[in-house]
């Protein structure tokens, strides 16, 4: 399975952008798929992260700004980020996991760039 992010850029705060993450290849009935963010010196942290059921679950920081979705016809999962803060900052990563046939499986994309200026 590969992902592949897009929607990264430069934005001032306040602003809004979304990410996109499209999985493609041997691509099956995906579980969880999620994005978790890297800031400069720092550990790479959960944002959000959704089933397929379409549950949903946040990172205190990303909650009422942040939104996720996915399609599932597409393999796609999406992070909609609105009011953005420089502290926003950071390479966003898709990642998708789960079981499949009792063994588990953990993909991550490329990462994109997100920079909120002040």
């Amino acid at each position: 399975v590969q992902l592949q992010a897009s929607g990264g850029g430069l934005v001032q705060a306040g602003g809004s952008l979304r990410l996109s993450c499209a999985a493609s290849g041997n691509v099956f009935s995906l579980d969880r798929m999620g994005w978790y963010r890297q800031a400069p010196g720092k550990q790479r942290d959960l944002v959000a992260i959704i089933g397929r059921d379409g549950r949903t679950n946040y990172a205190g920081s990303a909650k009422d700004r942040f939104t996720i979705s996915r399609d599932n016809a597409k393999n796609t999962v999406y992070l909609q980020m609105d009011s953005l803060k420089p502290e926003d900052t950071a390479v966003y990563y898709c990642n998708v996991a789960g079981l499949r046939l009792g063994r588990p499986y953990d993909y991550w994309g490329q990462g994109t760039l997100v920079t909120v200026s002040s």
